[in-house]
């Protein structure tokens, strides 16, 4: 290594950190716009700090909130089609489709809005769990036919909502 060092004109010092597992691991990955991500010997990208969890608690605690207050402002019955947790997985979905391709295309890189909106909000407004219970209750209720149409329409409606909201994010112009 050495040999190479001077070859190169650079000390042994510098090449054996160039060298080492841990720059080669950091200097392996660059994020866009050259910020560097990074990344353990694995391929793994490591825990997001403590701004990036508050980030996420926030517009988590919010969007929780938001669900938890629709759905104990209009209840559904076991027997019918659920529709607060129906509409707001597909609030969520465009809202997550909206944020993911506006903050990735429009918008400066930032280290809090995308934890923020997307896991945060996002992730707290829409309930798979809810939708789960409530599967699984149509069923016990022998309502297999409203359950699968629930599932499908759920699946269906939110895939084109994410496709709506990348779409009018793509159609608005960008002045400069």
């Amino acid at each position: 290594m050495t040999g190479q060092a001077t070859a190169n004109n650079v000390s042994p010092q510098t090449a054996a950190k160039v060298a080492s597992p841990q720059a080669t691991v950091l200097n392996r990955y660059r994020g866009q716009r050259g910020q560097r991500r990074r990344v353990d010997s694995a391929g793994v990208v490591p825990s997001p700090g403590r701004r990036e969890l508050a980030a996420v608690f926030v517009g988590g605690a919010i969007g929780t909130v938001c669900r938890g207050l629709l759905g104990e402002a209009y209840p559904a019955a076991a027997v019918s089609w659920p529709w607060v947790t129906f509409a707001v997985n597909l609030v969520g979905a465009f809202l997550l489709g909206y944020f993911a391709t506006r903050l990735q295309e429009r918008l400066p890189l930032s280290s809090y809005r995308r934890p923020l909106l997307g896991t945060g909000l996002c992730g707290g407004l829409t309930t798979f769990s809810t939708m789960q219970v409530e599967l699984l209750t149509m069923i016990d209720t022998r309502h297999v036919g409203l359950a699968v149409g629930y599932a499908a329409a759920s699946v269906v409606g939110g895939y084109a909502a994410i496709h709506l909201a990348t779409a009018l994010v793509r159609r608005v112009r960008v002045w400069a």
